[in-house]
């Protein structure tokens, strides 16, 4: 039967690579690296970069592939919904040729705000015969903690982990949440009182930026920095910490 590697790739550093992540990834006789257009061309080369770094097994091929686009308009989880179904439509179609062991490289954990293995499950109920194998990577929260030198929770704490879409509902209840997936700045619609961000961009990357301090003091540098940062970029990954007290 074939086996499907899901290795998490950590943040944009090829160091974040786990060595159970590199010896995985020299069990694959196919590896499959999304090029998702030219504005993303950094994710695909970080693969490659990783791929030339790590992989020592001679019978392993890269193959590169363009990652079907999100339809735009409609409604938000009908959109999603179809996108998966195209993923794992053309996942198929490159693996259904294929015998023995492939990889896919997942930015930051494959647990954690990442859909590779919800697509998986789309692959199996539509009857393609695989197992499956996860390899834990580094996340993005970790690398941010990291940076500011911080702790995720306080003293007996708990950490609410939401997206930008859900942030109102979670910040009146939790002392300490994390943010991913906020591409509108939703933290500047919060009353800052009391409230400290920790941010960062980039998190592992050379081009790596953060920004910490009192929400009501860096909330509008915060959301200036994204912006011209994206628009020299073509694309953006960040994520922040709030806290309260």
């Amino acid at each position: 039967m074939r086996e499907i590697l899901v290795i998490g790739i950590g943040t944009g550093n090829p160091e974040h690579l786990t060595i159970e992540a590199v010896r995985e990834l020299n069990r694959a006789n196919l590896v499959l690296v999304p090029r998702k257009g030219a504005a993303k061309a950094d994710l695909a080369e970080l693969r490659r970069a990783i791929c030339e770094r790590y992989l020592d097994n001679p019978a392993t091929r890269i193959v590169e592939f363009d990652m079907p686009v999100r339809a735009a308009g409609g409604g938000y989880r009908e959109g999603v919904d179809a996108w998966h179904r195209a993923i794992a439509a053309r996942y198929r179609a490159l693996l259904e040729p294929e015998a023995g062991v492939a990889a896919l490289l997942v930015w930051g954990d494959p647990s954690l705000y990442d859909s590779t293995l919800r697509i998986l499950d789309l692959l199996a109920a539509d009857g393609f015969p695989f197992a499956r194998r996860v390899v834990p990577g580094i996340t993005s929260l970790q690398v941010l903690a990291a940076r500011h030198a911080v702790p995720l929770n306080g003293i007996g704490g708990a950490v609410e982990v939401t997206t930008g879409r859900r942030l109102r509902e979670a910040v009146p209840e939790a002392e300490s949440v994390a943010v991913m997936l906020d591409g509108d700045c939703a933290f500047r619609g919060l009353d800052p009182a009391g409230v400290t961000i920790y941010w960062g961009a980039y998190l592992g990357m050379p081009n790596e930026i953060v920004i910490a301090g009192p929400l009501a003091e860096v909330a509008d540098e915060i959301a200036a920095v994204r912006a011209e940062a994206r628009a020299e970029n073509g694309w953006i990954m960040d994520t922040y910490l709030l806290r309260r007290g």
